[in-house]
């Protein structure tokens, strides 16, 4: 199984991308984020590779943990292949996408390019859940994407539950900490839908 791959960006064939690994040529399907942010000289993406029989091993790349995360997570879907999930994460941004799913915004899944109404519907009611948990999870243990366990002297972020625990763990899927979380976790109205939540936690987080 290869998690990551290092090494000099040689061309393109076809959607894919080529990488000169100690003079083996990897050819790597990247998501249209990753490859609009390429630039010519060493490059490192992070590997899903996918194997299914009678077809040959085929290797998705990802400029970052999180959306590899999302990636694998779409593909666990009944009906989304890797070539699905690829054209679902090029129709919505990460953000708009993880936030759909965590509230089950059908109407806003329904709006990407190849997600009908069935299959917009089986990703709120199949996903939800496992972003959320996954998000919860990811922050009781230490930094979103990096696997990295909090010091024993740090004190312990606990996720908040209900309405607002569901905020919290859309957004540690999407990659930020604890730290920058738990103060406009505090501040928030837990009677105010999880949407408007969403929107003004990550206006303040783009804010900074």
């Amino acid at each position: 199984m290869i998690a990551f791959l290092r090494g000099q960006l040689r061309g393109e064939d076809d959607d894919a991308i080529i990488i000169d690994v100690g003079g083996v040529g990897y050819q790597v399907l990247p998501s249209a984020a990753t490859k609009a942010a390429l630039r010519p000289g060493e490059v490192q993406l992070h590997i899903h590779s996918h194997f299914v029989s009678d077809e040959p091993l085929r290797l998705y790349g990802f400029s970052t943990t999180s959306e590899k995360s999302l990636f694998q997570t779409l593909i666990s879907v009944q009906g989304v292949g890797p070539r699905v999930a690829l054209a679902i994460l090029a129709g919505i941004e990460t953000e708009d996408l993880v936030r759909a799913i965590a509230t089950s915004d059908v109407a806003r899944l329904k709006q990407v390019k190849g997600v009908g109404g069935k299959l917009a519907e089986r990703l709120a009611l199949e996903l939800r859940e496992k972003i959320l948990a996954a998000g919860t999870g990811m922050g009781a243990h230490g930094t979103a994407g990096k696997g990295k366990p909090s010091p024993a002297t740090a004190p312990a972020s606990t996720a908040p539950v209900g309405p607002l625990g569901e905020v919290y763990g859309a957004l540690i899927v999407l990659g930020y900490k604890p730290a920058e979380i738990d103060p406009l976790i505090e501040k928030m109205d837990e009677t105010r839908p999880i949407e408007v939540n969403m929107r003004s936690a990550l206006a303040a987080l783009r804010r900074g």
